[in-house]
């Protein structure tokens, strides 16, 4: 027989007292779906983008200008060794920015080969939204001005509206790409 004073034997009576105490998992109908994303401001719509689709936020740095090319790009910067195109992404969806430089954010998105820097008037970082309050059809989106149209997928309500912004949408549209004045 085990001594009680094992430390075997002190795990089996930590396990009893814990297994006697412990609160109960949730059941899976209590169990509340989220969406995790990043809250972004460009003019004065409030956007967010899933949490998986930026890899960095970064203050507005430093670009070298580039000769011949559309007035919604900023440069390219230098991000820890690699080029980085840093693009104003109220100038490409034609948006009046409305804050401060020192508020601007650079969103880093990166797919495949395609590494870029959107700059946004403000960041608000992690937001979270109940699945629940997800529209993928609402009012209005109907509204929305034919350049952002492409790159929502729906809106989330928390209380005030949420566009969910699409990057990918964005870097596989041929506007987006041919930046070439």
């Amino acid at each position: 027989m085990a001594d009680d004073s094992s430390p075997f034997a002190l795990l089996c009576q930590l396990e009893k007292r814990y297994l006697t105490l412990a609160a109960p998992l949730p059941s899976p109908e209590e169990v509340v779906q989220h969406f995790s994303g990043i809250g972004f401001r460009l003019g004065q719509r409030r956007y967010v983008v899933s949490m998986g689709e930026v890899t960095e936020i970064l203050h507005q740095p430093p670009c070298t200008a580039l000769p011949g090319v559309k007035g919604w790009v900023n440069g390219v910067a230098n991000l820890r060794g690699r080029l980085l195109p840093v693009l104003d992404l109220c100038g490409f969806l034609a948006q009046p920015s409305s804050s401060p430089r020192k508020q601007h954010r650079v969103l880093v998105v990166e797919q495949g080969e395609i590494l870029v820097g959107l700059l946004v008037d403000e960041v608000f970082g992690m937001q979270q939204f109940l699945l629940d309050s997800f529209e993928s059809q609402a009012a209005e989106l109907n509204t929305l001005e034919a350049e952002i149209s492409p790159f929502i997928e729906g809106i989330f309500r928390n209380p005030q509206p949420w566009l969910l912004f699409d990057p990918q949408a964005l870097l596989a549209d041929s506007r987006f790409l041919q930046v070439a004045a």
